[in-house]
């Protein structure tokens, strides 16, 4: 899948702000980036931390923008924008000094239209890439939240999962918006979906709050005319055992044969693609934020250089997708 992405988008110019520029992970990622004319890339942080940090690791940034956002040139129409965006919820001086945090400015950066995407959060938390992309970006037509999926590849196998880092108790509603939203990324990645809504109950077999949410969402979903295969609720064995599937969900389209999996929740989502991850030997892609208006994506703590230059390569292509 990267290789097919690198196709797209090489040479393309397409412009990557990388909110941690000092972070070894991400100068890393970039030099190799920016050797392989991949993309564009651009480490926000103070120049000279910035060429000291890549002294110390080793690396070469020559050729690579580095961009300080205390000496950007053109502050004043950023911090207007920002008053505008923020109406009655930022003055001018509020807007000034937010603007000064990295991952603030990387994204008024992409609003802009300076650069075309965000990739951030390789020391800082999820909310603090996703909080300025929901004040600033905004979600796209349509969407009524962000979800996340993680894209799972061991082999030539894909497998994919969400939502695993946003939404902490999504409601039959959301359950049904992560859905779609993952299905429509699953596509948009060359990969056809089979969604199986996940539970600790198959087709009725167990009652509770979370169950009747998830079967909730699945009736839903049955009634859209949708053009990609949908059930639930169901165990995981009942997701992806065809014996099991047989006999707990014998009438079901997709029972047995899953590659989408849609969890009830935040907690049972992240110990599952991190399972997967780690004892189940796939390598995880993401997360890739779903319903944003421009691409905006968050790294994993624990990630390692190699990730990072795959997130990259997946951000960029975003551009030139219908995300």
């Amino acid at each position: 899948m990267i290789n097919k992405l690198i196709e797209q988008i090489k040479g393309k110019g397409v412009r990557i702000v990388f909110t941690e520029g000092n972070d070894a992970r991400i100068q890393e990622a970039a030099v190799r980036l920016h050797k392989e004319n991949i993309l564009v890339p651009i480490l926000l942080g103070e120049k000279e931390e910035l060429l000291e940090s890549a002294k110390k690791n080793g690396f070469d940034l020559d050729g690579i923008e580095l961009l300080d956002p205390k000496e950007y040139q053109h502050m004043e129409l950023m911090v207007t924008r920002v008053v505008e965006l923020r109406k009655g919820k930022l003055d001018e001086a509020q807007a000034r000094e937010a603007c000064l945090h990295r991952n603030f400015f990387g994204t008024m950066y992409v609003q802009l239209g300076c650069a075309d995407g965000l990739l951030g959060g390789a020391t800082y938390s999820t909310a603090d890439t996703v909080r300025p992309a929901l004040q600033l970006i905004k979600t796209r037509p349509g969407s009524s939240l962000v979800s996340s999926c993680f894209i799972l590849q061991k082999e030539d196998q894909y497998l994919v999962m969400g939502d695993c880092s946003i939404n902490i108790d999504p409601s039959a509603d959301d359950l049904v918006e992560i859905t779609l939203q993952t299905a429509h990324t699953v596509r948009q990645f060359g990969i056809e979906p089979r969604v199986g809504l996940l539970s600790y109950s198959t087709l009725g077999s167990a009652k509770g709050p979370s169950v009747s949410k998830v079967q909730e969402a699945a009736v839903r979903l049955k009634r859209m005319p949708l053009d990609f295969a949908v059930d639930g609720e169901m165990q995981f064995d009942c997701c992806v055992a065809p014996e099991v599937a047989s006999l707990k969900a014998p009438g079901s389209t997709v029972a047995g044969n899953v590659n989408t999996f849609i969890f009830p929740d935040i907690n049972s989502g992240n110990i599952g693609y991190k399972i997967a991850s780690r004892l189940g030997g796939y390598e995880a892609i993401g997360p890739v934020l779903q319903g944003l208006n421009a691409p905006i994506n968050d790294l994993s703590r624990g990630c390692n250089a190699e990730e990072v230059y795959k997130m990259a390569i997946v951000t960029a292509a975003q551009k030139f997708m219908d995300i």
